[in-house]
């Protein structure tokens, strides 16, 4: 027996999948649902597509759903469901390929059960939908990680803005807020080189001023681009997510002080969901655009 409140809700980064139950009616993910598998970006197509649909079908076999919704990074045609990620060191197989097409088929559900969406517009939906912007009307989610992410809320829907290559200083936006920011920030000032942010804070303790200082030039950076966005977009609030976001505490203070000092009416948040935020909003994305505004 299938319950039709039920999507698979599925987040596909650079080296992994998530992916689990979401119940649109109580807004959350079934528990002991949720499955998180690595992927080798760099293989063939079809050793991908073989690696997204295990998972997927992982979850399927939970109970039986067949509505996918799947939160992907650009740049794709999301509604033809075909990749033009290239150049990008991940998922260059799938370039020009049909990848909706070729879930369908793996999976044998109709093409027009499958959604695709941006991984920013999603996480923000998400976070729209039953997390940290439940009650904003004109929103900016902005993903810190591997890469830049972004997008807008607005009427109702989120859609990907494409901010990563906006120029910033004397590069683009992304040069300057992601991980390999924090990589290289930290080998000019120590002389040693580090994985990610996770690996900086781990340092704790041991190398605090250099933690310190990296992390309140990130602040201000942020908060340069954020001002340079919000002159853009109208919005009332942002909410930061990514995986740099598990480090808020340690550039929160002089980012919000930052924003309110040019835009008081714009509130920063912390993301609410975390991983979950794109698996929930993917699937509320599918509910909107097939079933209709039920539950929200």
């Amino acid at each position: 027996m299938r319950n039709e409140s039920l999507v698979i809700g599925a987040d596909i980064g650079g080296s992994h999948i998530t992916a689990a139950l979401v119940d649109l009616e109580t807004k959350k993910i079934v528990p002991g649902s949720l499955i998180r598998n690595r992927v080798n970006s760099h293989a063939d197509a079809g050793h991908i597509i073989d690696a997204w649909c295990k998972t997927l079908s992982q979850v399927g076999e939970i109970m039986p759903v067949e509505k996918l919704s799947l939160a992907l990074p650009g740049p794709f045609d999301y509604g033809k469901g075909i990749s033009l990620i290239s150049k990008q060191d991940k998922y260059e197989s799938l370039y020009k390929l049909n990848v909706k097409q070729l879930l369908a088929e793996k999976m044998d559900v109709p093409v027009s059960n499958i959604y695709f969406n941006n991984d920013a517009a999603c996480f923000l939906q998400g976070e729209v939908f039953c997390g940290a912007l439940k009650n904003y009307d004109r929103a900016l989610g902005i993903t810190l990680g591997t890469g830049l992410g972004a997008a807008k809320y607005i009427n109702e829907t989120s859609y990907d803005l494409s901010f990563w290559n906006l120029p910033f200083k004397d590069s683009i936006a992304e040069d300057y807020l992601s991980t390999r920011w924090f990589k290289a920030r930290y080998f000019e000032l120590s002389g040693r080189s580090i994985n990610g942010v996770k690996e900086l804070l781990a340092l704790q303790g041991t190398d605090d001023q250099v933690i310190a200082m990296i992390f309140n030039e990130f602040s201000e950076n942020l908060i340069a681009f954020l001002q340079q966005v919000i002159e853009i977009e109208d919005i009332n609030a942002i909410v930061i997510g990514g995986n740099i976001a598990n480090a808020f505490d340690l550039f929160n203070s002089g980012l919000e002080g930052g924003i309110a000092e040019k835009f008081s009416n714009v509130s920063v948040k912390k993301m609410m969901l975390g991983e979950e935020a794109a698996l929930i909003g993917a699937a509320s994305f599918w509910h909107r655009e097939h079933v209709g505004n039920i539950g929200f």
